[in-house]
């Protein structure tokens, strides 16, 4: 189950309003505060739906914000390492694949 906490969420007319900040260290956007229209499950990922200051609907993956709570990994690697061992190991693999495709 996808979890929906964040740290920063504010009760407006009774409804929840929760905002994120986009963390991903080289994302333009980064430092950037939006609130949360809808989180679900596009293109195999987690991603955060959002309006832009134009009012266009945008999206991004939910592990470049901050809208769930700090996970193990991303506090002892305090920015030190932005991509997970699990992530590499499945980039390797998606390399290799390609390559025997290719008859590397």
């Amino acid at each position: 189950m996808v979890s929906f906490k964040s740290r920063t969420a504010v009760r407006v007319d009774g409804q929840a309003r929760i905002e994120f900040e986009v963390t991903h260290p080289f994302h333009p956007w980064r430092g950037r505060r939006f609130v949360l229209a809808t989180r679900k499950q596009n293109w195999g990922e987690d991603r955060v739906m959002f309006y832009d200051v134009q009012g266009r609907l945008r999206s991004l993956p939910a592990s470049w914000t901050d809208v769930d709570e700090i996970d193990a990994f991303r506090q002892i690697a305090a920015g030190r390492s932005f991509s997970r061992p699990d992530d590499l190991s499945a980039l390797a693999s998606l390399i290799a694949h390609i390559k025997r495709r290719h008859g590397e």
